[in-house]
């Protein structure tokens, strides 16, 4: 009668990669991706246990131990890029990542609307972060010749909410 060698245990990933390793979790950062596509945002960063993962829609996935990289430099920048790209003139710019909302709640009729009359003051969105309701009011007043965002979707810091002119 043979006798059976129990496999052996597999071994466990350790808890920091060795010198010259990735370390880079490939399912983390398709889970990210994912969530980006999900969510609609643009970038996503987590850290767990001291590593950290970054992955934006530009095409860069970055794992790297903490401290994270250092930023580029503004020199390095490409030189294909226009001088004069900036906000519209009358851009609305969020104040915040978050879910965008049109109304006051389901249902009921937008804050806004395209050809409206606004005053300084006026509510024109609601922007929930980190479950807390932020309204976004009219920095001036003027006509809103155009809302950029749709009702439910997620926007970004600086993104353009509406033009008024």
């Amino acid at each position: 009668m043979k006798s059976k060698k129990k496999p052996a245990p597999s071994a466990k990933p350790a808890a920091k990669p060795a010198a010259g390793k990735s370390g880079i979790d490939a399912d983390a950062v398709r889970d990210l991706a994912r969530l980006l596509k999900e969510t609609g945002l643009t970038e996503i960063e987590i850290e767990h246990k001291g590593a950290r993962i970054r992955v934006s829609r530009g095409g860069v996935a970055v794992a790297a131990a903490a401290p994270a990289p250092a930023p580029v430099p503004a020199a390095a920048a490409p030189a294909a890029q226009p001088a004069a790209s900036g906000p519209v003139a009358g851009a609305v710019p969020s104040p915040m990542v978050g879910t965008v909302y049109l109304s006051p709640e389901p249902g009921k009729p937008p804050f806004t609307a395209v050809g409206k009359s606004v005053k300084e003051g006026d509510t024109l969105f609601i922007i929930e972060a980190m479950k807390t309701m932020n309204a976004i009011t009219a920095p001036r007043g003027g006509t809103v010749r155009e809302i950029t965002v749709a009702d439910g979707t997620p926007v970004e810091f600086g993104q353009t909410l509406c033009v008024i002119a």
